[in-house]
């Protein structure tokens, strides 16, 4: 059946997925998201395979908070965005793109092309406070649902999760 057949409800009721603005490797930062009012995500350590950070940074304010999936504080996070936040906002920007992280985190860059590294410039010259580290859970929690998504076989049954999604063809 083409796309032809389908009603415009049934063409226009799927959820749309955007395409990253680059390919990424997801080895250094397997979960970067912009939501709720901030840049989010997992950090792999480079020093620890079993450990990863869980990074944010604020919109408008750029309050940071980077601490591991152990809850403990980022050593290097100490009144300055530590190499995990600055790894996060360069795979955002290869992810969103750097206009649409900009706008999500409410930063003017200076003038021309922006970049990973003009934002986190321009966010880090107004002197963000240290934020606490209240969201890393539910951060986390999110990264390890989408990993389960992982480990399913693919099959075109419904999954119970998603049944808030609509039908897409009507069951007489």
């Amino acid at each position: 059946m083409g796309v032809g057949a389908l009603s415009v409800w049934e063409q226009s009721s799927t959820a749309r997925v955007m395409a990253p603005a680059r390919p990424r490797k997801l080895a250094k930062v397997p979960f970067v998201e912009l939501a709720g009012g901030r840049l989010q995500g997992v950090v792999s350590s480079g020093s620890d395979i079993g450990r990863v950070y869980v990074s944010s940074v604020a919109a408008r304010t750029y309050a940071f908070a980077c601490s591991t999936n152990n809850n403990r504080p980022c050593g290097g996070a100490r009144g300055m965005f530590c190499k995990h936040i600055q790894a996060l906002v360069a795979e955002a920007v290869l992810q969103y793109g750097a206009e649409r992280v900009a706008r999500g985190l409410a930063v003017e860059p200076p003038a021309g092309e922006p970049d990973a590294q003009s934002l986190t410039a321009a966010m880090t010259a107004t002197r963000p406070v240290k934020d606490d580290s209240s969201a890393a859970a539910q951060v986390f929690s999110r990264f390890l649902r989408h990993l389960a998504y992982l480990e399913l076989a693919p099959v075109t049954s419904p999954l119970p999760e998603m049944q808030w999604f609509p039908p897409t063809r009507a069951v007489a």
